[in-house]
């Protein structure tokens, strides 16, 4: 039978003292200086912190012939482009991989590049045919290189690229410019005792000092409706929130009903009698409710998703991929708050909020953050979970390119949930540790 008590008007109410009264500020003043350590600190200067920030470099040139048949010279500017790029390019902050075309393609489609650097078969060819004919009459085209990013792997990693691409080709057409300029006055230059050499006009010496055709190009454009690349990154966090904020809800709801917590309503407190149950079958009452909710709001989150014109070419492995990271979410959370009790709120705070949103990789690369929150990326929840809904949204659920490692992460979270909210509960049962008010906290103070 429920009682209906007034706990303020109670003679066994205990009056807060100035420990117990200045406790819940010292937690949140600290909880708050994390939160901006880790959030201001990712974000404040992603170019200082780049590191290992991964662009494939793929060199097509074929050479060319550009001699005589009496002296035949074979040039390949390609490969001098590509020395000149390793060389210049900081080893610490870029990992510049020199790839087949082949391979490059792949690594971009799977996301393990942010970007590509294409010099193609004929660069040689039409560097040659540039500097004969920017002093012969005649149409000509300038040599192409071609810069590919990547939009799937996010905004901000394609606006790092794009900066990348813009310096270090910048030094590409300058060095360029200037080795064909001396190449074209060397073959101008006159015979002794002939004629002197014609001088190079403007618009020539104009041509020669940027010869190449630098293209910035888009590899597989994201779809209209998906946020520039973020749609990912704000799904991954609803399922987490939705995850750790519905496994509190959850758990308050439930001991409210079975009489291990006060429920209050306005001005009405009301206290229901203790239900004769263990900590065991509460937490899997518990967990039966997570997992009910994380089938229920995973359907709701792909209607919404569809309503608002959100491309989902995957729905239904985005619909059990949503369901179970919520239901691992929530049953670690669950399992955290029956082991360690409210203090479970602010563990399960810092480990999926304030460590995991800075740590994620949605919204700045990790390459762009400290290197410690590469680090954390390794087992934070919320890369895992990005990485796994990134795929599904806009990699086709490549296992490559995050679905493998965000469902086998999350499947070791629910385990080690399972295992650990299992054995503590068990531990608490056999122990005879019922939940109800320790002797001191019964004694009037």
């Amino acid at each position: 039978m429920a009682s209906t008590e007034n706990s303020a008007s109670s003679p066994k109410a205990r009056h807060l003292t100035p420990i117990r009264w200045a406790l819940p500020i010292v937690v949140v003043t600290l909880l708050a200086s994390l939160l901006g350590v880790m959030y201001l600190d990712y974000i404040v200067d992603p170019e200082k912190n780049l590191h290992d920030f991964p662009i494939a470099l793929v060199n097509q040139d074929d050479g060319d012939d550009l001699g005589t048949p009496e002296k035949p010279q074979k040039v390949n500017f390609g490969d001098q482009v590509a020395k000149g790029l390793q060389d210049a390019v900081p080893s610490d902050k870029i990992d510049l991989r020199v790839l087949g075309i082949n391979e490059a393609q792949l690594q971009m489609q799977s996301a393990q590049v942010y970007g590509t650097i294409i010099i193609p078969s004929d660069f040689s060819k039409r560097l040659g045919i540039l500097g004969v004919g920017s002093v012969v009459p005649g149409e000509i085209s300038k040599p192409v290189i071609t810069l590919q990013t990547n939009p799937r792997t996010g905004a901000f990693a394609t606006a790092i690229t794009q900066k990348f691409g813009e310096q270090a080709l910048s030094q590409v057409q300058e060095q360029v410019g200037k080795q064909l300029t001396e190449q074209v006055k060397a073959e101008l230059a006159p015979a002794p005792g002939g004629p002197p050499a014609p001088e190079l006009t403007a618009a020539t010496t104009l041509v020669l000092a940027e010869p190449l055709d630098i293209v910035v190009d888009q590899f597989r454009p994201l779809p209209g409706g998906s946020g520039e690349g973020l749609t990912a990154f704000f799904y991954s966090l609803l399922l987490l929130l939705i995850g750790m904020v519905g496994a509190m809800i959850i758990h308050q709801l439930i001991d409210s009903a079975l009489g291990f917590l006060p429920t209050e309503w306005g001005p009405w407190y009301v206290h229901y009698p203790k239900a004769p149950i263990s900590r065991v079958r509460t937490l899997l009452l518990k967990w039966a409710a997570v997992v009910t909710m994380a089938v229920l709001v995973s359907a709701a989150l792909m209607a919404i998703a569809e309503g608002l014109g959100m491309p989902i070419d995957k729905p239904l492995l985005l619909f059990i991929y949503g369901a179970f990271v919520i239901t691992a979410v929530g049953v670690t959370c669950t399992s955290t708050l029956a082991a360690v009790g409210t203090a479970g709120l602010i563990i399960n705070l810092i480990i999926f909020i304030i460590l995991g949103l800075p740590s994620s990789g949605g919204t700045v690369p990790i390459e762009a953050t400290p290197k410690y929150f590469g680090w954390l990326a390794n087992f934070e929840p919320m890369h895992q979970v990005f990485l796994g809904t990134r795929s599904i949204l806009y990699f086709e659920g490549n296992a490559q390119a995050g679905l493998a490692r965000g469902f086998w992460m999350s499947a070791l979270g629910l385990a080690i949930g399972l295992v650990f909210g299992l054995g503590i509960t068990a531990y608490y049962d056999r122990k005879g540790l019922e939940r109800k008010p320790s002797a001191e906290a019964a004694t009037p103070a």
